[in-house]
């Protein structure tokens, strides 16, 4: 088709963007629905029960979103917020420790590697204190066992009368009281 003399073609328009990151791709594939998992998906994704993960936002360890029906959705970075609870937890922290500690964290955003060495740095103490107690257990212990209970007088778990209840509860000589000589 000619017109005044110049031969004119149609050829779609094709606007092209190009980004040199895969930054900015990753950023915005993820949806805002993806941003959040049902509780099933966090369970399965961080190996807590669903029951643990309603008990941990009773007490105020992990948050979550009501969607439609009123079902919990927990954002991505309550992810690693579980994953801090569950080390924690093998580590033999209490869940008041915990508790305090991820109070430091800040709520808007994940923990960073940061973040969890200011915490291991502060439960590094506590863990110290507790290995020490566990060694000495441990080498009482061992002596106890192999003993057959044949010295009563020297057994760290004999208690005519119940002595050790004046020190306070548990096994009081195995914590390290002394036994009260007759």
């Amino acid at each position: 088709m000619r017109q005044g003399g110049i031969q004119s073609q149609c050829f779609p328009t094709i606007k092209l963007k190009v980004y040199f990151k895969s930054r900015h791709y990753f950023k915005n594939a993820m949806t805002k629905k993806d941003a959040f998992l049902t509780i099933g998906e966090t369970a399965q994704r961080t190996g807590v029960a669903a029951s643990a993960l309603r008990f941990y936002e009773t007490r105020k360890l992990v948050r979550s979103h009501r969607g439609p029906g009123n079902q919990r959705r927990y954002h991505r970075s309550m992810l690693r917020r579980i994953s801090i609870i569950k080390v924690a937890q093998s580590l033999g922290l209490s869940l008041e420790e915990i508790a305090s500690a991820l109070e430091t964290l800040p709520d808007n955003r994940t923990p960073t590697r940061r973040d969890w060495e200011r915490l291991s740095l502060n439960w590094r103490d506590q863990l110290d204190v507790r290995i020490a107690k566990l060694e000495k257990l441990r080498e009482q212990l061992s002596s106890c066992i192999g003993c057959g209970c044949l010295s009563l007088k020297r057994c760290t778990l004999y208690n005519p009368r119940d002595r050790a209840a004046a020190s306070g509860a548990g096994p009081r000589y195995l914590l390290g009281d002394t036994p009260e000589k007759d």
